[in-house]
């Protein structure tokens, strides 16, 4: 089972800002705190430390939610395993998509795994425990309630408000029909159907359902599936969440570092823009911002409102009504578990760069940040697809019209690039520049108009020649369309658009274990695996 990589910068799919951090540019070190490579995972363990209080209460909180789950050994070992102070987390978070939504939720969580295991190696005096934090407390149901599979969007169809967690999986009997139908018969097929059904109609909301899905899938490899949203651990947040209130310092840090890390160059896209207060009030089927005004706390959209007085009495009485926000999360997590490493997407981990400067004005130690293991997964047969075609990886990658443009050019039998042709008549211009600019400068105008005239024409020429060899050799691009077609569906990356259940499909029980084996988290380059 072959696997091969490009730098992520290759791939044109990944932004400036994450690439950088990549190829740790200088500038990007004050945005974090350790770099994620065995070596500095020593000197994080050293920084991390976690009380013995609050390990009891996430152990306690933990056996609760897993009273139900038929669970592994080894995943019960590594929660017991929480109450040692030698025991600490790699964490990554994803939403609660439904029947886990694109690829790459695989992805984040076998990396999260491997990571694990190869920390162990390393350090084997302490425990590594890999840890998927649930987002619960998330409100936009948009984002989850579908996934693909096979050009197909499989659509979940309710009202939804408050907490996705605790929304009721009631309706998804017809959902579940759908997906059976499309997935046809087979041993592979009866696994699949079965998993949807034991997940989502025996449980009673979407919280419940992720966390039996994702313990069948991973439960072998100890993974632990953790739901925040639990008044035991809103408690160990509540100073927080006071000072949130009261002081607005996620605001007032954020704020800065966006402005720093947006006057470097290049310009990085800032991800995420605080607000003044990153938390909302989470109620029955409320989830709403919290705003302040005049020394008033309100509840937007609503009529619940507090004193300064009143809202910390409902802090101190109530602390599970209170929600981070995107800012507050990670925050959150990282005061809740003993944890050295989050393990993210891009786009994560260009929000999680916004945030050390309020880590370190609220004194929680700064985690490693990873970027999740990306991967291409192809067949055999498109292998030799692509090796008949004489397309390489980085080929594959390009955007389709570069790519077939790329490939005419070098399958016609005539030149049709005109490169050295207006490289030519850029010199003769030059020359005549030379001349106005000698007898009479008025005629500089006339010149570059001239120019521009010249080299349009040579492109026409070019772009007219291309079409026609396009024409002439459309079976070579009906080819090599269909075959980047099948690797990135809908022009974008395989891991953001197929659900696994389409893999699994093919590959069976075995397509976990041979991700397992292929995925290397600290590689730090797209992975190309091909699997038999």
């Amino acid at each position: 089972m072959p696997t091969d990589c490009i730098p992520f910068k290759d791939t044109n799919y990944f932004s400036s800002l994450i690439c950088d951090y990549l190829d740790e540019n200088p500038d990007l070190k004050p945005f974090y705190n350790r770099f994620p490579n065995l070596e500095n995972f020593k000197a994080q363990i050293d920084t991390k430390r976690h009380s013995k209080s609050h390990r009891t209460v996430l152990v306690n909180v933990l056996k609760k939610q897993y009273q139900n789950v038929k669970s592994s050994s080894l995943t019960t070992q590594n929660i017991e395993a929480l109450k040692q102070e030698n025991t600490f987390t790699i964490t990554t978070g994803h939403q609660l998509n439904l029947f886990t939504g694109p690829l790459y939720f695989l992805y984040k969580i076998i990396s999260t795994i491997n990571l694990t295991k190869q920390l162990k190696e390393k350090y084997p005096d302490y425990n590594f425990v890999p840890i998927y934090w649930m987002a619960t407390e998330d409100h936009d149901f948009d984002e989850i309630n579908y996934f693909n599979f096979k050009g197909k969007k499989i659509h979940w169809n309710i009202e939804s408000k408050g907490a996705v967690g605790k929304l009721n999986t009631n309706g998804l009997e017809d959902v579940c029909k759908i997906f059976s139908a499309e997935l046809g018969q087979g041993e592979n097929a009866d696994f699949l159907k079965d998993l949807f059904k034991n997940a989502y109609l025996k449980h009673n909301n979407l919280t419940e359902a992720t966390r039996y899905l994702a313990n069948v899938l991973f439960k072998d490899y100890g993974l632990v599936i953790l739901d925040a949203n639990y008044s035991e651990l809103k408690r160990l947040f509540i100073p927080f969440i006071k000072d949130e209130l009261v002081s607005q310092t996620a605001y007032k840090k954020v704020v800065e570092t966006s402005k720093r890390l947006n006057s470097l160059t290049p310009n990085y896209k800032i991800q995420i823009n605080p607000r003044e207060i990153n938390l909302f009030y989470l109620k029955d089927n409320l989830r709403e911002r919290i705003v302040e005004k005049d020394g008033n706390y309100f509840v937007n959209e609503t009529n619940i409102s507090w004193s300064k007085s009143e809202i910390l009495k409902e802090v101190n009485d109530f602390p599970e009504r209170f929600s981070p926000n995107v800012i507050m999360r990670p925050l959150y997590q990282e005061v809740v578990l003993p944890n050295l490493c989050y393990i993210g997407g891009g786009a994560e981990l260009a929000y999680w760069l916004e945030l050390k400067d309020y880590f370190e004005a609220v004194n929680v130690a700064f985690p490693v940040l990873l970027l999740r293991n990306s991967v291409l997964i192809k067949t055999e047969k498109q292998t030799q697809k692509l090796d008949k075609l004489n397309l390489s990886l980085n080929d594959i990658f390009l955007k389709q019209s570069d790519l077939v443009n790329q490939q005419i050019k070098k399958l016609s039998s005539i030149d049709i690039d005109f490169t050295s042709q207006k490289e030519f008549l850029k010199k003769q211009f030059k020359d005549l520049y030379t001349l106005a600019e000698q007898t009479d400068k008025s005629f500089l105008g006339a010149v570059a108009a001239q120019e521009k005239k010249q080299i349009k024409g040579l492109n026409n020429l070019e772009n007219r020649l291309l079409k026609a060899q396009k024409r002439k050799l459309s079976e070579q691009v009906e080819r090599i369309t269909s075959l980047q077609n099948e690797l990135f569906p809908r022009q974008s990356l395989q891991e953001r658009n197929l659900n696994f259940s389409e893999l699994y499909l093919q590959y069976g029980m075995q397509l976990i274990p041979k991700l397992i084996q292929e995925l290397k988290p600290l590689k730090g380059e797209f992975l190309i695996v091909t699997l038999f």
